[in-house]
């Protein structure tokens, strides 16, 4: 039951995030849910491969490449889901910057609430 709260908490960032910037587009909730449960499994299978094989530069950025990566999720993700669109690079790293905050307020939120 957490994971799916998890999820509907991701969507509904997602969402309101692609109202906000105007670089990235949604569709939907229906196409929010799917961005967030895609970016979820990207983020399981596909980023810690990227973390690896990107080691040395994130080293040597002090950790910054890691923007970058998940810059690259942002936009495999859009690769993947019809209803789902960022238009750059810089689009997906700053809706990566701002989706990692609202969810973590979103997660505080929740742990809060429970309380």
């Amino acid at each position: 039951m957490n994971l799916i709260l998890r999820l509907l908490l991701n969507a509904v960032a997602v969402f309101a995030l692609a109202n906000i910037l105007t670089g990235v587009y949604v569709d939907g909730y229906v196409s929010a849910i799917i961005v967030a449960l895609v970016l979820s499994i990207l983020n399981l299978f596909v980023k810690p491969l990227l973390v690896i094989l990107t080691l040395p530069v994130t080293i040597l950025t002090l950790g910054l490449f890691l923007l970058v990566i998940n810059g690259l999720i942002i936009l495999l993700a859009d690769k993947f889901i019809e209803g789902f669109s960022v238009d750059s690079i810089w689009w997906a790293i700053l809706f990566s910057i701002l989706l990692s905050i609202l969810q973590s307020l979103l997660q505080s939120f929740l742990k809060t609430d429970k309380k």
